[in-house]
């Protein structure tokens, strides 16, 4: 596996290896993450503890900033985490495009920041200078970090986890940000467009839903919500970015979503994930797209 690890530069967080992808034999069960000083690999089907060790070894070796290798297993319940090498690191901060964020180990299934994004919050970074945005689906709040370092306006973050937003709260302070230039609600998108409209309307829209949460979401039903109330929430000439991270759906289920249900949504660009999210299947991985809205 190390031999597919060609980054050298190892002074921000990032993912090393991505197996998920399937785009390399017999490999498809792991992935590994950089995240100052821990190496976490994560796994998706059991693996003999030899293997592991070695590998645990090697990676350890291969990165000398790196005091602890952890495990999650993702193939059991609750997905355990696990030292194998060095120190029992449960908090670290993860360094993006010169930005922080407070990393949980072995609390949650999600350490707090999804590394696949990065693109995404680099093009808000550069595209925020003055812009009232609204961020749905906000987590812990990556997004809202990004357009406030941007030079962000405003920006209100909507997330139904009111502790995903108190994490994100802690993230703008970690990096020293303005609080009264953000907003953060606690409430479900699909029953809150009073509040949505009351900081409105916006210059950016982020939306990045999960693609089924128990309860609240399903992306392939509720997508068409979010692009019906674009008109309501976004400026003429304003932008929106649609994140899709089903492996069952295509760019094309956002496209023709976008289509039918906010025609006045013009397709601008889509943003690759970083390169080491190598897929064998193009669309399986996160989709990112760009559309502008201009009304006639």
């Amino acid at each position: 596996m190390l031999q597919y690890i060609t980054t050298t530069d190892f002074s921000h967080s990032q993912r090393l290896f991505h197996g998920r992808g399937h785009a390399y034999p017999n490999l498809s069960h792991v992935n590994v993450d950089w995240l100052e000083p821990v190496i976490l690999i994560t796994l998706y089907q059991e693996v003999e503890a030899q293997w592991l060790t070695e590998v645990a070894q090697q990676l350890k070796e291969l990165v000398s900033a790196c005091t602890s290798v952890q495990v999650q297993f993702r193939c059991r319940k609750m997905a355990p985490t696990q030292v194998l090498l060095g120190e029992a690191v449960e908090h670290t901060t993860a360094i993006e495009h010169n930005l922080k964020y407070n990393i949980s180990l072995g609390k949650a299934q999600n350490s707090g920041l999804f590394l696949d994004m990065a693109n995404g919050r680099k093009w808000l970074l550069e595209n925020a200078q003055d812009k009232n945005i609204l961020n749905l689906f906000a987590y812990t709040c990556p997004f809202s970090v990004a357009a406030i370092a941007g030079g962000a306006k405003q920006v209100v973050n909507i997330d139904i986890s009111k502790s995903s937003l108190s994490k994100g709260r802690e993230n703008h302070r970690l990096n020293k940000h303005p609080l009264e230039r953000v907003k953060f609600a606690g409430v479900d998108i699909f029953k809150s467009n009073g509040r949505i409209k009351k900081y409105g309307p916006y210059d950016v829209i982020i939306s990045d839903p999960p693609t089924l949460q128990f309860g609240s979401v399903n992306i392939k039903r509720d997508y068409a919500k979010i692009i019906k109330k674009i008109p309501q929430w976004l400026k003429p000439g304003g932008e929106i970015m649609l994140c899709l991270n089903s492996p069952d759906l295509t760019d094309e289920f956002l496209l023709e979503q976008v289509a039918e249900h906010c025609p006045d949504c013009k397709f601008q660009q889509r943003i690759a994930p970083p390169a080491v999210f190598k897929e064998a299947h193009q669309g399986k991985g996160l989709k990112v797209l760009i559309f502008k809205y201009l009304p006639k």
